[in-house]
């Protein structure tokens, strides 16, 4: 009797032990949105200690996640990728051709007419433009070298000292040989990694731990930085004509995982064009319009309601579920690419409606995405698998008031009632739509875009 008792005692503390441990496992598993990440590795470059480039990052506000991305092991990833490079068929048949000549801006100045006329590429034997109708300046040795990448490229550009270049993590082995990373700066950022010395101005440096550097002349482009920096941003297709797929990454981000995994997961696997985390707050492109109007990310309201307007009367609709998407408003700061048709076409597209309006490229972007013939394919993955590639800090513009903020946010149930795009803009709604939720507290880390 004592024997069995002893041996019951034992099974059960089996039991308790073995329920504790996949409770642990599970717990732990479930708070990362990214399984198998490389190991660490060695900075790439050290920066003067004044720099700080590892200052000011925002903290994330998510501990769980839904739909974990898992990569493969690292050398798997190599093999496949290299295997993917030399297979021209994956990036399909269908090739762009893009119009060439002079205009009265580098985006051509297009009409709407002459914009929507080119949302239809069925017939994949006509021109479409594509910006470079005024020079994009950099030096030649710069321009051989970004011709020659022909395979992976990571981009980034820093226009008006705007943010500090950061050097990204956990890279593999030979990543660095197979990968090619270039920043674009100006005059300003230049004249900023000077003052901290991060280069030297005695000497021709274009390398900064990883990054290749490439100077741009202002000159001829446009006023507004911001929109300078659209240009690596959404052509980079045309900038590096021989890669074949990208990793845009907004320079107030620093990548945690190794590009070619994330290419690997977010692209190859899922077997789509395009890869970018959906919006923390906002489902419907009305609510970006409202917030950009309300935090001033762009000044002109009127501006905004008559794009807002534009879109409306050609065919936006609202975020509803029978959409193909989960959201209608992206965080475009980290943009992944394979560079075939879909996605080249989809990126011109939104360019051109970036110079038409303004460079906020959230509120363009389900406009081209559901107006576009051939559709492309989107993986708009959910946001805690962004906060898990990805640390964000803040622009340095943004240092002197980073403070939580407090913003009332008045979120519009769309489908109860139809409002009008300047009611929707105004900055304080007079009221809500019937069975509307009222105003929600948010608690917004001000540092948005």
């Amino acid at each position: 009797m004592e024997k069995h008792t002893t041996c019951l005692q034992s099974k059960i503390l089996c039991f308790s032990l073995f329920y504790l441990l996949s409770v642990v496992y599970l717990s732990l598993s479930s708070s990362k949105c990214t399984l198998r990440p490389p190991s660490a590795s060695p900075p790439p470059f050290s920066y003067p200690p004044s720099y700080g480039e590892n200052k000011h990052a925002i903290p994330t506000t998510r501990s769980s996640c839904n739909s974990p991305v898992f990569f493969s092991d690292y050398s798997v990833v190599l093999k496949k990728m290299e295997a993917n490079l030399m297979n021209s068929t994956i990036f399909g048949e269908r090739s762009l051709r893009y119009m060439q000549g002079n205009g009265e801006s580098f985006g051509g100045n297009l009409s709407l007419k002459e914009r929507l006329s080119h949302f239809d590429q069925s017939d994949y034997g006509n021109e479409i433009p594509c910006g470079f109708f005024k020079p994009f300046k950099i030096s030649y040795s710069d321009r051989t070298t970004m011709e020659k990448c022909n395979g992976v490229v990571v981009v980034t550009a820093i226009f008006n000292d705007h943010d500090k270049i950061r050097q990204p993590r956990n890279l593999g082995p030979k990543t660095s040989d197979r990968v090619c990373f270039f920043v674009f700066v100006d005059d300003a950022t230049i004249k900023g990694l000077y003052l901290y010395n991060v280069i030297s101005s005695q000497t021709k440096e274009n390398k900064i731990g990883v990054w290749s550097i490439v100077r741009v002349s202002g000159e001829g482009l446009y006023k507004n930085p911001a929109m300078n920096g659209v240009i690596p941003k959404h052509l980079v297709h045309r900038l590096f004509p021989n890669t074949k797929y990208s990793v845009w990454v907004d320079a107030k981000l620093q990548l945690t995982n190794d590009p070619l995994l994330l290419i690997d997961a977010l692209i190859v696997g899922p077997g789509v064009d395009m890869a970018l985390s959906r919006h923390p707050y906002f489902v419907h492109t009305i609510e970006e319009a409202m917030a950009t109007a309300r935090w001033k990310k762009w000044r002109h309201v009127d501006e905004l309601r008559m794009q807002m307007e534009t879109y409306c009367e050609n065919g936006l609709q609202p975020w509803h579920s029978n959409k193909s998407y989960p959201t209608d408003v992206p965080d475009t700061a980290l943009i992944l690419r394979k560079h075939g048709a879909a996605s080249n076409q989809f990126s011109c597209l939104l360019f051109n409606e970036l110079e038409a309006f303004n460079h906020r490229d959230q509120l363009a972007f389900t406009f081209v995405r559901d107006k576009i013939t051939p559709k492309i394919i989107i993986n708009m993955f959910e946001v805690e698998v962004f906060e898990q590639i990805a640390i964000e800090y803040r622009h340095k513009h943004n240092l002197k008031n980073y403070a939580c903020t407090r913003v009332t946010y008045r979120r519009f149930r769309f489908m109860n009632r139809r409002f009008t795009v300047q009611e929707m803009l105004e900055p304080e709604p007079a009221r809500l739509p019937p069975g509307g939720s009222g105003s929600e507290n948010i608690y917004l880390y001000n540092n948005y875009g």
